[in-house]
Order: C-alpha cells, then sequence, then structure tokens
C-alpha cells in the first residue's frame, strides 16, 4: 500500500473509533510507531482535526466527518460474500438489519461497483452442510442479545438445559456471544445460578430485556473464551490422529465443535469444544484404532464403556 492510500485509510480507521491508539495502527498496517507519527501529522497539516492524548490514542474531533467513501471493487466483493454468511448464519432479526445496511451501502457505490456486486452474486453461495442441521432458528433474539450487551440490561429467560431435560427461568447478565461449529452460544453472568454460564441460544425459549441494570464490570469475551471449555455445557478435548485419518473426518469434525489442529511429530493434533461427551464418544470409535486421547480422562471412560458394551453384545450374537 502506498503512502497516500495508507494515510486515507488511517483516516477512515480514526472516524470507526472514539479513541485509536497509535499501536493498533501500527499493527494493522505493519509499520513502525514513528511512521505512525508522521502520517498523523500529515493528517493534521492537512488540516485534519486530529487530537492526540498522550498515553491514550489519537482522535478527530467531534462534527468532523469525511465525505462518503467509495468502495474499491474487492471491498464491495468482501461485503457481498459476508452478506451471504449473515444469510445462512445467523437469525432473520439479524439478516433483516445486514439487508437493509447492504442497501445503504450500495447506494454509495459507484455504478461500476454496484454491477460488479450484481454479476458475482451468483458466484458466491453458502450451502448447507449434510452433517448439520437443516433446521435454522428464525428467532435466535440475537440482536436483542447484543442491544442488552449495550444498554448493559439484564435479560430474563426461559433456557431447555439439554442435560436435566428441564426449562428453568433465570435473570442473566449478557457478556458477548460467539458462533462455533453450527450454533451461537452466549457467555452470560447466571444471576440463578451465581456464577458464570453458557448458553446455547436456540436452547433458549423465551428472551425478554428487562428494566434492571447491571453495573459488574465482567471479563471480555476473549478472555472468558479462554476459560470457556470449563463451563459444565461445554467440554475441552484433545486428541491425537495418525494423518491419514484427516481426509476422512471432513466437515464432520466442525460438527463436533473442532476448534484448531497442529502437527505433533507424525500425527495431527486436534482441539475441540464439545457439548455432549457422550455424543463424541460416540464418533471417535468411528476412527479410534488409529488415534489417541489426550484429554480428558473422561472420555477415555466413556469410549472404553462403548467398546466394552459393543463386546459384550458381538459375545451375545456368537453365542
Amino acid at each position: 500500500m502506498n503512502r497516500i492510500d495508507r494515510v486515507t485509510a488511517i483516516l477512515i480507521q480514526l472516524q470507526s473509533k472514539k479513541v485509536v491508539k497509535a499501536q493498533e495502527i501500527a499493527d494493522r498496517f505493519n509499520i513502525s510507531l514513528r511512521t505512525v507519527y508522521r502520517d498523523i501529522k500529515t493528517l493534521d497539516e492537512a488540516g485534519i482535526p486530529v487530537i492526540g492524548e498522550a498515553g491514550i490514542g489519537f482522535s478527530i474531533m467531534e462534527g468532523y466527518r469525511l465525505p462518503p467513501v467509495m468502495f474499491s471493487q474487492e471491498e464491495a466483493t468482501a461485503m457481498l460474500t459476508a452478506e451471504k454468511l449473515v444469510d445462512k448464519l445467523t437469525d432473520a432479526s439479524t439478516r433483516e438489519m445486514y439487508t437493509a445496511a447492504m442497501y445503504k451501502i450500495r447506494a454509495v457505490l459507484r455504478h461500476a461497483e454496484r454491477d460488479h456486486l450484481e454479476n458475482m452474486g451468483p458466484h458466491i453461495e453458502v450451502v448447507e452442510s449434510p452433517y448439520f442441521s437443516k433446521s435454522k432458528n428464525e428467532t435466535a433474539y440475537l440482536q436483542n442479545i447484543l442491544k442488552a450487551i449495550s444498554q448493559r440490561s439484564v435479560l430474563n429467560i426461559d433456557y431447555f438445559a439439554e442435560h436435566s431435560q428441564q426449562t428453568s427461568n433465570r435473570n442473566i447478565e449478557p457478556v458477548g456471544i460467539f458462533f462455533m461449529g453450527r450454533n451461537w452460544y452466549l457467555i452470560a453472568w447466571c444471576c440463578l445460578r451465581n456464577d458464570y454460564r453458557t448458553f446455547r441460544i436456540e436452547n433458549i425459549r423465551y428472551l425478554s430485556i428487562t428494566a434492571i441494570s447491571f453495573s459488574t464490570t465482567h471479563p471480555s469475551l476473549q478472555s472468558f473464551l479462554t476459560k470457556v471449555s470449563e463451563e459444565k455445557e461445554l467440554h475441552n478435548i484433545v486428541i491425537r490422529v495418525e494423518k491419514e485419518v484427516m481426509r476422512w473426518l471432513g466437515e464432520q469434525k466442525f460438527y463436533h465443535g473442532f476448534v484448531s489442529q497442529q502437527e505433533i511429530g507424525d500425527k495431527t493434533e486436534l482441539r475441540f469444544l464439545t457439548a455432549s461427551l457422550t455424543g463424541f464418544a460416540r464418533w471417535f470409535l468411528l476412527f479410534g484404532d488409529m488415534a489417541e486421547i489426550v484429554k480428558p480422562a473422561e472420555l477415555v471412560s466413556l469410549v472404553r464403556q462403548n467398546l466394552v458394551s459393543i463386546k459384550t453384545r458381538l459375545d451375545g450374537k456368537s453365542n
């Protein structure tokens, strides 16, 4: 990226947030802090009202706005791709909001970019996987949850717990949402359990934003996700498989909560976060003769129990 494009991009970045730290700009464009300060000085000399506070960051004076920005074809294509993902992986309210936003974005595009989106539309699609449920939760409450997070409002929900097969009503303080596998999850402080909990959003049977506000400063979503495996509803699993097994797993690994993988010698180590150890244990049997369980010990016990049960049935057949 040449300097003129970078300085323009920095101006747009400054308008995107209340305060932007110099290190954020340096990291984004892979430049030194000295170069960041030089580019900021260029903006200042051009008459852009940039305010800099030592130890805090840079901001644009309230009320200043750059005229509508033109998007490149690559940027427009990226937004079209995101539109396809939103359509298949979110709920009705989120799709409606995103569609409205895309109309506004298209309105400021040049004719060439609009035509480009029309032409590219048929060439991008998100296909439903045969390993995932075809059902779509049209009332996943994503927008209401995000609104409650923004307003710091307590949510009242009826939640169906799969492990007990019971529904309970509770007040929660929402922290954040994340998408994993094929499902959306909500991390929140549960006033009923007096602890943090991870809720599978499609299991929320009723949700309303209450008039109750909360002032507690909760951990960030990112920091909480490092601890999410400790929650009762999600289990941290690490297995190692022979490399040839990888071509058999396909998209099934995503259905079982695949998170990451790395090469360990002549094997591949896979990490999963799953809500069902029992289901994972049964899936593991498909390739268990070419794999090993690193953790947890509970998974080893479940697989062993399944093997004993299979042996018992087979011995019964032979008799």
